[in-house]
């Protein structure tokens, strides 16, 4: 028997779903790709070979950035091309994360306020490090925003890859070696105040809208009442230890970068109205546990973590900001003696990628290794 698929839940469940809950657009779209993801709907090539006449019929993927069978291709050519960023120097593992009171406001508001996550922790970053007492240098690192917990739970924070080290205002590297630069209970205090204000700006220019569990802060003494518990909690940011080397860095950034809320490997079994999962217990050591919960109540906790319609989630900043990258890297590398990685894939079609890294070769028959030649294209089903 196949192990379950998160493509299982969805056709299963979905309908059942839809009596309960109506999806956004976005989440509608999302779904449907997931259940027509490599089958006819989404269109096949036919193809035959030359020598032995084997046939072999191949479906289309969704490629949407939410289907845990479509990510893997992505990945490995982004993470590929990130081999020219990184430097052989420490890099932070530093996360962002906000009181569970803002969730409702924040699910709320998805895009403006993921948006000032990313605006308050690089106002954070790039404030501290300039300054003398801390490091004194213009650092590069990369925010990527993650809105689950291990249980698909509601919890959006921000993953930042952070290079220890950067250029002063001469242009001169400046570094700690394996020792952070940037006290956590500064970046706690700094965090908060600047995510509030920006928080405080956008209610106060009525931008702000309140749904669900959200609503009663459309009444500003609640709203209020909301403020002063946020300012009166402490923010606990979270700093993993340093690790060295380029090709270290690129493995860790993998495991962050093309991440969704849950992956098919995690899906234990489907039963009756149920589904079961394997989770993080945080509170027993991280140690992994199952987890059963309904069907329908699986897909609605996977489409809480769909992205606002062309929402970026990896983005650049510092020394990485696209307009001066080439040259600040450069700069460093020559400082620091180190040499630049260079992409294997960049130049590569899809079908050479497949061959290059798990050797599966197109166009090559898998009965008698004869030429394969394509038959037919049926086009997909879905507009």
């Amino acid at each position: 028997m196949n192990k379950p698929t998160v493509q299982d839940i969805f056709l299963k469940f979905y309908s059942e779903y839809l009596e309960k809950y109506t999806p956004s657009a976005e989440q509608s779209k999302v779904s449907n790709a997931i259940m027509n993801c490599k089958t006819s709907r989404m269109g096949a090539n036919v193809q035959v070979c030359e020598d032995c006449g084997c046939i072999s019929i191949h479906y289309n993927s969704c490629r949407n950035r939410c289907c845990p069978m479509c990510q893997t291709l992505p990945k490995e050519k982004w993470m590929d091309m990130r081999k020219e960023d990184v430097l052989d120097a420490p890099y932070f593992h530093l996360v962002f994360t906000v009181p569970a009171e803002l969730n409702p406001v924040i699910y709320s508001n998805q895009k403006l306020l993921y948006d000032t996550l990313y605006h308050a922790a690089s106002a954070t970053i790039n404030d501290l490090s300039v300054q003398d007492k801390y490091l004194g240098a213009n650092v590069g690192y990369i925010c990527i925003l993650h809105t689950w917990g291990s249980e698909m739970n509601y919890h959006p924070h921000i993953h930042t890859i952070l290079l220890g080290g950067g250029l002063d205002k001469n242009k001169h590297w400046k570094d700690k070696g394996d020792k952070f630069f940037l006290p956590v209970q500064v970046i706690s205090k700094v965090f908060r105040g600047k995510y509030m204000e920006e928080l405080k700006s956008l209610w106060e220019d009525g931008k702000l809208k309140f749904y669900g569990s959200s609503e009663k802060y459309q009444n500003r003494y609640e709203f209020k009442s909301l403020i002063d518990t946020c300012y009166s909690k402490e923010w606990i940011p979270h700093c993993k230890k340093t690790f060295n080397g380029a090709q270290s860095v690129i493995k860790y950034l993998g495991k962050y970068t093309h991440r969704i809320a849950i992956s098919n490997y995690r899906i234990i079994r489907i039963n009756g109205e149920n589904v079961t999962f394997s989770v993080k217990d945080y509170r027993n050591e991280g140690k992994w546990k199952e987890l059963t919960i309904s069907g329908v109540e699986f897909i609605r906790r996977f489409l809480m973590h769909v992205p606002p319609k062309r929402f970026v989630r990896i983005r650049h900043y510092g020394l990485l900001c696209s307009r001066m990258k080439n040259s600040n890297l450069t700069l460093c590398r020559n400082q620091l003696g180190c040499k630049k990685y260079i992409s294997e894939l960049r130049n590569m079609t899809s079908a050479q990628i497949l061959d290059h890294l798990w050797g599966f070769k197109v166009g090559i028959c898998k009965h008698c290794g004869g030429k394969v030649i394509d038959h037919h294209r049926q086009k997909p089903l879905l507009c």
